[in-house]
């Protein structure tokens, strides 16, 4: 196709006539593989004589199409088209030159991500020329090009930000880095008005720096050839002041403008140096022989002063002689707070928390303009921003809090008192309404940790009864909501009111405050009535006559907000009042259906649109808010199936109601809530004991995702799956497909490369089920089951895998013992030689290879099996080691018993667990005096994540060189009792198994049995007696 034919067709993409654009949309389609189409779209990129927006649409298709195919060497789907070799080239010919030329942001944009795709593929083997390229863009004298060569530094380097080793990250920074400074440098020291290319190139040199510098510092931005230079830039653009006419007056769009992206980014790399690799008393050991000569330098040449100037710059915020935008205020905040921790800086800090508190961060915290605003225009939306600012962490106001909780956490005695007090003033004081709310929202912040103050505690219901308990009736319902928010926080740490009297005015006003009219505050109501609920019977018993009402209150705000802060209070509605709404549980499980459907279908709309749209127009249209609102209510439904579970009939209405939603979630592939709807399929399985027939259709569902769309939910589509083939054993014996079904789901685990390790223990678990549960019924299937299995047990790499196809062939021999040895012997010659060797390897040192009860259990019954087989059906390679069975099984029973007492005690344990499960909120003051270095769960678990991850990248290593031989080590890695597991083997009776099966052994091959049992020594023949004392005993008394 001519070039002038083919941009007419990406010209008709824009088309108002829907179905003339559907047909150029197919077309492209049609021809989007062909050779050559790749380097046409390039041509008419670079044509300026083609409008923009026809070269746009092929900008877009060209990324698309790029970030689809490019790593694809051959093609996974039938349409899928490789991109070929000489394809490959012009695009690294093309691609940096078509950079340098562009002129519209729309098509730069696309012609970076198509670079960043190509280097992350190419760089450096098939493009070795590529920093020469880069370089020499940045050394032109064409500001187009230094432009240019900024954006490509930027996506080389954002191509491997995240890639842990090797040394392609360093060598590009040491080579384009000092020509960067350089640049960036000279031009800060023009006027900011000279020149409108400079903000933004200074944004993509600073941008590209903190981009390097995620994971690792290279030794070129350790040294001081780099951090010097580096570091007066930074603090060269943070102290820049601009002038009124280089900024837009709107303040959003001062946000959004280039010079002050440059100066966010300025924050963020100063704050990254110092958070990662600066800050010695918080460094994780696991990284301290790399960067603590770094740090210490660095908190002592460099974070003095950077805090000095963050503190300049507040100054001149706060006294309105500068603007600081929202960003860099956080990233500021970000800063002082690391510095609470280390002595070195909180010295420098302490003198100034004071004036911070009062003048920085009560501010954030006040009831300012945006928020009335946004309170009076949207106030539903004013609740979600609420809650967002303390979750999302990027906002000054979570920032602020952060902050203000550092202090009063890590310098309790220096500063909790002092900040309480800035609080009670303000309150005392009666000032403006604005003002009080800022003073309750920091007490809200502070509730938990007030409550752990060994003498602020005691004042706490005083300063309610002051201060809070006035504000819940004020005229003000911004004042009434922060009240209330403050009496759900504190009841939520423990406050105890000292009176039933008081706690019951405080109940009805909290109760009352579902009906005001005020939407923030009837959200507040409904979370403090929830706590109280949770921490007093007598609320609990008041709220009993009324929780209809207060369940359909819930159910409406849910529906009208889709806020998933609410599904907490629904949770605990239902645990708490399960009696009082057990009645209800169908009609309230409907209502709940429908608020579901609605999200789901909103979200199926976006996967129906994804055919036919941009990949940018999806990810700016989809909404995740309907998403996560669609998981809370099928969380709600899940806490509804777990507290009627005690009532079959009802359970099985709830069931015939939900099944439609599960249908159509799957039907639709909504990926994000499949995990949601098979925990909802694994409850009503389970708790129900039976399949009803309205399941079988999500079963056959589940089966063909997995062989399309969904082929790594396995590990969520497990439990169902197991529970499909234990409580539906009647009717799967009956269909052909059904077998077919489940034993296609375990070869395909194994075999599909797309899977990993743990998809393929997984894949061996449902294969234990099928043969466990259906014993004489999968016959046709037990010789792929064990030629997948005998491929894979030279190649499994993890403990956890080893055992899991090792268990896989062993249940093939519980199942039919005669049946499978001929199976793994026709296999291939030894097979069956070779899985005796493992597993009897692995019985001689069972506490590590068969470490849980179900390992041991289920050796002892497939020991059995074989023991109970006709001598003359024993293949003759294996006869000679048949008397060693008897000892294998003496070694297991010898293990078998503290096995049992080790699982009984994590049970125990868990138990205690659960009812310890207190707050999560339980970060200890410090209540030291002194300046010292503070290390606290924070740090620890810093500590922790850094140790684990340099463990892991350790095994990774010693993965990639490892052998068979080095089997034997660690092999209980990764392999816990699995507490939830039910399977037959756990009511099964090994001991009794056992002694039936020494029996037949006796009568079928008595030479064979005599020569096992005088083989054995004198605590062996102990042990048997035991054995056999045991298997007369009743069942209840072995375990």
């Amino acid at each position: 196709m001519d070039l002038q034919t083919l941009s007419n067709l990406f010209a008709t993409t824009y088309n108002p006539d829907p179905n003339v654009r559907k047909s150029a949309e197919l077309q492209i389609r049609k021809i989007g593989n062909e050779e050559g189409m790749i380097s046409s779209i390039l041509r008419i990129i670079a044509a300026d004589s083609i409008d923009v927006a026809t070269r746009q649409a092929c900008s877009v298709w060209l990324k698309n199409r790029v970030q689809g195919s490019y790593t694809v060497e051959t093609p996974r789907r039938p349409d899928q088209g490789v991109i070929t070799p000489a394809e490959r080239e012009a695009l690294r010919i093309n691609v940096i030159p078509l950079l340098a030329a562009s002129n519209t942001r729309s098509i730069s944009l696309q012609l970076a991500n198509i670079l960043k795709t190509i280097v992350a593929h190419d760089f450096p083997n098939r493009w070795p020329n590529l920093v020469n390229e880069i370089k020499a863009l940045l050394t032109s004298n064409n500001v187009r090009d230094v432009h240019a060569g900024c954006i490509a530094t930027l996506e080389a380097v954002r191509a491997f930000r995240f890639r842990q080793v090797g040394d392609i990250l360093p060598n590009m920074v040491e080579q384009l880095f000092p020509t960067l400074v350089k640049i960036a440098t000279q031009m800060v020291q023009q006027p900011p008005t000279s020149s409108p290319e400079i903000p933004t190139m200074l944004h993509l040199i600073l941008k590209a720096y903190r981009t390097t510098i995620i994971i690792n510092l290279s030794p070129h931005q350790k040294s001081p050839e780099s951090l010097v230079p580096w570091g007066q830039l930074l603090f060269a653009v943070v102290n820049l002041r601009l002038p009124k006419e280089t900024v837009p007056e709107d303040t959003e769009e001062r946000e959004k403008c280039e010079w002050w992206k440059a100066k966010k980014w300025a924050y963020a790399v100063l704050g990254r140096l110092f958070h990662r690799y600066g800050n010695p008393s918080q460094m994780p050991s696991a990284r301290q022989d790399e960067y603590l000569a770094f740090a210490k330098h660095f908190v002592t040449a460099f974070a003095p002063e950077i805090l000095n100037m963050y503190l300049r710059q507040v100054e001149l915020y706060i006294s309105n002689q500068e603007w600081l935008s929202s960003k860099c205020q956080y990233q500021v905040f970000a800063f002082f707070t690391e510095c609470i921790k280390p002595k070195s800086t909180w010295i420098l800090l302490k003198p100034h928390f004071d004036k911070l508190v009062s003048s920085f961060v009560f501010p954030h915290l006040s009831f300012n303009e945006s928020r009335r605003e946004l309170w009076d225009t949207d106030p539903v939306d004013y609740v979600r921003v609420s809650a967002d600012e303390y979750q999302s962490f990027t906002t000054p106001v979570a920032a602020a809090t952060t902050f203000l909780l550092a202090l009063a956490t890590n310098r309790t005695k220096i500063t909790f008192l002092p900040i309480l007090g800035f609080i009670n003033n303000i309150l005392r004081q009666q000032g403006p309404p604005e003002q009080r709310f800022g003073a309750l929202n920091m007490t809200a912040a502070l509730g938990g940790r007030i409550m752990m103050h060994p003498e602020a505690k005691l004042n706490m219901e005083q300063f309610l009864l002051q201060f809070v308990s006035p504000e819940l009736e004020s005229t003000e319902p911004y004042l009434r909501a922060i009240a209330l928010e403050i009496i759900g926080t504190v009841t939520r740490h423990g406050f105890v009111w000292s009176s039933e009297e008081i706690l019951g005015k405080h109940f009805q006003v909290v109760f009352n405050s579902l009906d005001y009219d005020s939407f923030p505050v009837k959200i507040n109501a409904i979370l403090a009535l929830t706590e109280m609920i949770t921490a007093n019977d007598t609320v609990r018993k008041a709220v009993a006559p009324q929780v209809g009402k207060v369940i359909q209150d819930l159910l409406k705000m849910s529906d009208e907000t889709d806020l998933d802060i609410l599904t907490n209070s629904m949770e605990v509605m239902v645990e708490q009042f399960q009696e009082e709404l057990l009645p209800v549980a169908a009609m309230l499980t409907a209502r709940l259906c429908e608020s579901y459907m609605r999200l789901a279908r909103e979200a199926a709309i976006q996967e129906h649109i994804e055919e036919n749209a941009e990949l940018d127009e999806l990810l700016n249209n989809v909404d995740e808010d309907k998403t996560f609102a669609a998981m809370a209510v099928s969380k709600t439904i899940s806490t509804i199936i777990s507290s009627i579970d005690s009532s079959p009939d009802i359970l099985s209405q709830v069931q015939e109601i939900v099944v439609p939603i599960i249908v159509f979630t799957l039907e639709n592939r909504l990926l994000d809530l499949f995990d949601n709807m098979y925990e909802i399929v694994d409850m009503l399985t389970y708790k129900l004991r039976r399949i009803s027939p309205s399941m079988w259709p999500v079963f056959e569902l589940t089966y063909k995702l997995f062989k399309h769309d969904a082929v790594d939910f396995l590990e969520e589509m497990l439990p169902s799956l197991d529970n499909y083939v234990s409580y539906g054993t009647d009717i799967i014996k009956t269909r052909p497909d059904y077998k077919q079904m489940l034993v296609d789901i375990y070869i395909s685990s194994i075999t599909n490369e797309q899977l990993g390790e743990t998809d393929r223990v997984n894949g061996s678990k449902l294969a234990e089920a099928v043969l466990l549960n259906l014993r004489g019924s999968v016959d046709d299937y037990l010789q792929s089951i064990i030629g997948t299995a005998l491929k894979l047990l030279k190649d499994t790499k993890t403990p956890a895998l080893r055992l899991a196809n090792l268990e896989v062939l062993i249940n093939c021999v519980l199942y039919n013992p005669g049946a499978s040895l001929h199976i793994m012997d026709a296999h291939s010659p030894g097979s069956a030689r070779e899985f005796f060797d493992r597993w009897f390897a692995a019985i001689d040192a069972n506490e590590t290879r068969l470490p849980r009860v179900h390992d041991k259990k289920l050796t002892l019954l497939a020991l059995s099996a074989l023991l109970e087989m006709p001598a003359n059906t024993v293949p003759q390679a294996l006869q000679e080691g048949w008397p060693f069975i008897v000892r294998g099984a003496l070694k297991i029973f010898k293990t078998l018993p503290k096995a049992i007492e080790d699982r009984k005690h994590i049970e125990q344990l868990m138990e205690e667990e659960d009812e310890d499960d207190g707050d999560l909120e339980s970060a200890g003051l410090n209540l030291e005096g002194d300046d010292e270095d503070v290390w606290d769960e924070d740090s620890a678990y810093m500590e922790l994540l850094a140790s684990e991850g340099a463990r892991l990248r350790q095994q990774q290593a010693a993965a990639e060189g490892s052998s068979e031989e080095d089997e034997d080590e660690d092999d209980t890695e990764g392999i816990e009792e699995e507490l939830g597991y039910i399977s037959p083997v756990n009511n099964a009776n090994p001991y009794l198994s056992f002694k039936q099966a020494l029996a037949a052994f006796q009568a079928h091959n008595p030479q064979a049995h005599q020569a096992a049992t005088t083989a054995l020594d004198i605590e062996e023949q102990t042990l048997l007696m035991e054995v056999m004392r045991i298997a007369d005993e009743p069942p209840q008394t072995q375990a």
